[in-house]
């Protein structure tokens, strides 16, 4: 098995199609590579014997690539993850438990036709991002070796960067999934809270945990959520995938976007990150976005609660009662940082919980008008002497950029953005409001395609761009009449939401009526095959959950259907059925109802 053989999903999908391999022929080379691998970079806590994949292999017999959308493709666990018979450690051989039964996501993988290659390391008890917290050996870098992998997902960023598993799952509590993803070149997925059940997960914060997708690409990510994004009984905070949501929100971004940029940036000194950062901002608006300065210190604030707050007791739920009866079985490190949850007081906890939502209502205010918001991964890259000199500090400078983003319950993800000049690779993150996971894939895949860096495990980047448009939790409306901005029906578009995107005219294709009755007098917009105009009308956006009831509101002959602007694009907007134009007057000779109602 070479180190450059390529394991992106489709790249699986043709070799088995083709039947130039077998998912016996390849899993067992892939172990083989994973085994040759593990004493220097420690990315495997266990990893499965040939007779323990066996009826993972034997499960596929009979199946192909036709029948099962993972067919055969190997993946990694982080060790907080259960895997049925496998012991779950979290990096904490006196914690281990084996379970009877696997993790929720892990039993949807499988059930898909993934095959799992083994538990991969981690921070002990996911409480670090760096990847040297484990008894099992310090993880580092894929490219340098003076460098840390990232973590708490330290093993499973390096089995995908390393080339012997095409995904791994990790978690992501504080940016345990996005942190070792910018470090090792690859996209690290933290998808809404719930949106991936957690269902045997061990708990970091059991309120704010999230399990991760660490991918080569952008598209292997959203497939990947497309297909395991369901509610599941068996967590009591999985949350069900609205629509706008679905796989087919992947796109590429429309012209207009507007991404936020923090007005606070801190780079902690590093000479090379503030360029990089800018440059990602320039390839943003390359692609047709808006740069808008923002606020971030309601962000950075959220930030500091995490470990200064009482969710640091939340964490010492889970491993507290182990440190008090054996202390020396939990890393000095970790002890440090949970030993001080005792201190925490109810009252305490009910003043961070007011004082977060007092922040998450100005920080989702900032998101209102915003498509996503643009960050550094980390400030800068810290170095494994630094972490062995000042553990907590440096670890603390890793999150600087991801620790309010589950407390504040957005959606996040980790791109691939360039490499340094020492060859660390180096990447920033978009998020945005809950549920935009695929809008915010889509957006990372169009910067991958125009960074065009090589892929992680020297898979080759030739990444075809995605057919439609991505789509968020914000709906595109076209108005031509009484909706239009500053006329009397205007209001039901800003009492839901609403934002004026752009004034723009219609295709040639349509007439203008004034209809009979009113007030308020309405016009009908009808399309033609012959003898139409081109009419002025403006373009709404109203968040996709308001829709439904301004739907609802629309008198006949109107309704909702899809509209031609003069650029070609098919939009949402008003249409009018052909029997409500008894007793109404053509009035397309005046190109629109403004100029209408002007010349009345």
């Amino acid at each position: 098995m070479q180190h450059q053989f390529d394991l992106r999903l489709d790249t699986i999908r043709a070799i088995y199609s083709e039947g130039r391999s077998t998912p016996r022929q390849l899993i067992a080379a892939l172990r083989d590579k994973a085994a040759a691998l593990n004493p220097d970079y420690h990315l495997f806590i266990h990893l499965l014997g040939l007779d323990e994949l066996e009826p993972y292999l034997a499960a596929l017999d009979g199946k192909s690539p036709a029948d099962l959308p993972l067919y055969g493709v190997p993946f990694a666990i982080k060790d907080n993850i259960d895997l049925a018979g496998i012991p779950t450690t979290a990096a904490c051989p006196a914690y281990a438990y084996v379970p009877e039964r696997s993790a929720t996501l892990v039993e949807q993988l499988i059930a898909l036709g993934a095959v799992p290659l083994g538990k991969a390391n981690l921070d002990q008890f996911a409480t670090g991002l760096n990847g040297t917290r484990s008894p099992y050996g310090a993880c580092r870098n894929s490219v340098h070796p003076d460098y840390p992998a990232g973590g708490s997902s330290s093993g499973s960023s390096l089995a995908v960067a390393l080339g012997v598993a095409s995904f791994a799952l990790g978690t992501d509590t504080a940016g345990s999934g996005r942190v070792p993803a910018a470090l090792n070149n690859l996209v690290g997925l933290k998808a809404t809270k719930g949106l991936l059940s957690t269902a045997g997960v061990v708990p970091a914060c059991r309120t704010l945990d999230c399990v991760t997708y660490l991918t080569a690409t952008a598209r292997e990510a959203s497939q990947l959520l497309a297909l395991t994004a369901r509610l599941d009984p068996r967590d009591e905070y999985s949350r069900a995938n609205p629509l706008w949501n679905a796989g087919d929100a992947f796109g590429a971004p429309r012209q207009g976007f507007r991404f936020g940029v923090p007005s606070q940036l801190e780079f902690l000194g590093c000479a090379e990150s503030p360029a990089l950062f800018a440059a990602a901002v320039a390839r943003l608006e390359a692609l047709g976005g808006e740069a808008v300065p923002i606020d971030f210190e309601p962000f950075l604030e959220a930030a500091r609660l995490l470990y200064q707050g009482p969710w640091v007791a939340e964490r010492y739920s889970v491993a507290g009662s182990l440190i008090e009866e054996n202390p020396e079985a939990v890393l000095p490190v970790i002890r440090a940082v949970l030993e001080q949850a005792p201190k925490v007081s109810g009252v305490d906890t009910f003043r961070a919980q007011y004082r977060l939502q007092a922040l998450k209502a100005i920080c989702d205010r900032i998101l209102e008008d915003l498509d996503c918001v643009l960050t550094p991964a980390y400030p800068r890259p810290v170095t494994l002497a630094e972490l062995h000199a000042e553990p907590v500090a440096r670890n603390s400078d890793l999150g600087y950029y991801t620790n309010f983003m589950n407390l504040l319950d957005y959606a996040a993800v980790a791109v691939p953005s360039a490499f340094m000049d020492n060859g660390l690779p180096w990447g920033v993150t978009l998020f945005g409001r809950a549920f935009t996971d695929q809008y915010l894939l889509g957006l990372a895949d169009a910067l991958q395609r125009q960074h065009d860096l090589p892929l992680a495990g020297g898979r080759p980047a030739q990444l075809a761009a995605p057919g439609n448009p991505a789509r968020n939790d914000r709906a595109r409306l076209v108005v031509c009449g009484a909706h239009l901005d500053g006329l009397p029906l205007n209001w039901q578009l800003r009492q839901r939401g609403g934002r004026l995107l752009e004034a723009t005219r219609s295709s040639p294709d349509y007439k203008l009526y004034a209809l009979a009755g009113g007030p308020p007098f309405r016009p009908g917009m009808l399309r033609v095959a012959t003898g139409g105009a081109s009419i002025e009308v403006e373009v709404w956006e109203l968040p996709s959950g308001e829709l439904g009831s301004f739907l609802t509101g629309i008198p006949a002959p109107l309704g909702l259907g899809k509209v031609q602007l003069i650029d070609g694009r098919w939009e949402t907007g008003f249409i009018c059925e052909p029997h409500g134009l008894e007793g109404a007057e053509d009035i397309t000779g005046h190109g629109g109802w403004r100029a209408y109602l002007a010349g009345r």
